[in-house]
């Protein structure tokens, strides 16, 4: 079926900053819209935006009428074509958010011409993996406690995260929720009132004393709620914002994973630091997940530099980071080459496109990281999530 028509329009985020979203009209009458997220700590080597106005008449006055001759379902074919009619390596010119858009709206409109769900349209594009990892879903990275860029407290690092240990996403969700109420009442009673703020992505922001209380807190509290036995715990540093040396910060992180067993070790150091990734993740116990996200930006020459440095162990996944679905899904399977624990993200400034949610279970991640239990726009994944359960 033919694209009869794109439009596009400004949105705002959940931070209430304009983005765009992308509506895609097809023969038969239907639409389908696809909004773009947007991260505050960002990679310097992520695909350029544009301004959103300037987006949104890129996509009318340039995407829009190239498209109409294209068959939608051909994703691949759409997702190059736009690469190339863009002509820059960074997406310039156009901008990956005008992009990105028109090519998460394609991918939902051949998913509605083959009347199937949109992660299961996904998996088919990401193609055959094994049959262990069919069986598999995701497991949710639950942002509890914010810092850094996210938050306005005294915390360098950026996102303490709890990982539950789930055979279901009702599951993970019933232990997420649990452990965030009973942090939430927790630090009411220990911090004041203004520790029930939130920052970007949910997680609670009060100040705390030192860069290890808030494992230490989440660890006391999982205890008397008795879900530690039911969780990890997960750290993503943003390091590239952290004005800590490369000593201090590997001391930090040893202390963390030794105190508290931790699971999972995003952006440790700054995102051209290729070296000290290499040399910490020989130094922390093999169980710990070591990922890049600044390092690696979803781009395969990243990707490629930081493999060849044994720089890492996984790998964030997010879309908006290179522009393209397919661009995304071929990120997924270089990791899966190498042996990388793949963990597909949402980003800082969201909105309630659920998207994210179908991606990470089409392309089998290992993981998914999309905030809190708290806020409209994380509560559609955890909802989205749900429902893909059901359809199951």
């Amino acid at each position: 079926m033919k694209i009869k028509g794109i439009y596009a329009r400004e949105v705002l985020d959940s931070r209430d900053d304009w983005t765009i979203e992308v509506r895609l009209a097809l023969g038969d009458k239907r639409f389908v819209a696809a909004s773009v997220p947007q991260g505050k700590s960002k990679g310097s080597f992520e695909a350029r935006c544009v301004p959103p106005e300037v987006a949104v008449r890129n996509v009318e006055k340039i995407i829009a009428p190239k498209l109409k001759a294209f068959d939608v379902t051909r994703q691949r074919d759409i997702d190059s074509f736009l690469i190339k009619l863009d002509g820059t390596p960074m997406k310039s010119r156009l901008g990956a958010n005008a992009i990105l858009g028109v090519s998460i709206a394609c991918l939902k409109a051949g998913a509605a011409i083959k009347n199937i769900p949109l992660w299961k349209y996904v998996a088919k594009l990401r193609g055959a993996v094994s049959a262990k990892k069919e069986r598999e879903n995701p497991r949710l990275y639950v942002n509890m406690i914010n810092g850094g860029l996210h938050a306005g407290n005294n915390l360098r690092f950026q996102e303490y995260l709890v990982i539950p240990k789930a055979k279901s996403f009702t599951e993970a969700a019933e232990v997420a929720s649990d452990l965030y109420q009973a942090l939430k009442e927790y630090l009411l009673k220990t911090k004041g009132k203004g520790a029930a703020n939130v920052g970007d992505e949910g997680g609670f922001a009060p100040d705390f004393k030192d860069a290890l209380e808030p494992f230490a807190i989440l660890d006391k509290v999982a205890r008397k709620t008795g879900l530690r036995g039911k969780i990890n715990f997960g750290l993503d540093a943003a390091a590239s914002n952290v004005n800590l040396s490369a000593a201090k910060l590997s001391e930090i992180y040893k202390a963390m994973a030794k105190k508290f067993n931790l699971f999972y070790l995003e952006d440790p150091f700054g995102e051209n630091d290729f070296k000290n990734f290499a040399a910490l993740r020989r130094a922390l116990p093999r169980r710990v997940l070591t990922a890049g996200d600044d390092l690696t930006v979803t781009n395969l020459e990243r990707m490629e530099t930081a493999h060849d440095a044994g720089s890492v162990n996984a790998v964030i996944i997010k879309p908006n980071q290179i522009g393209t679905v397919t661009e995304a899904i071929d990120a997924v399977r270089k990791a899966r080459e190498w042996g990388w624990a793949v963990v597909v993200s949402h980003r800082s400034g969201e909105t309630d496109d659920d998207f994210i949610a179908d991606f990470a279970v089409g392309v089998h991640a290992d993981g998914f990281k999309l905030g809190s239990p708290a806020r409209g726009e994380r509560i559609a994944k955890y909802n989205r999530l749900l429902q893909i359960e059901r359809e199951f």
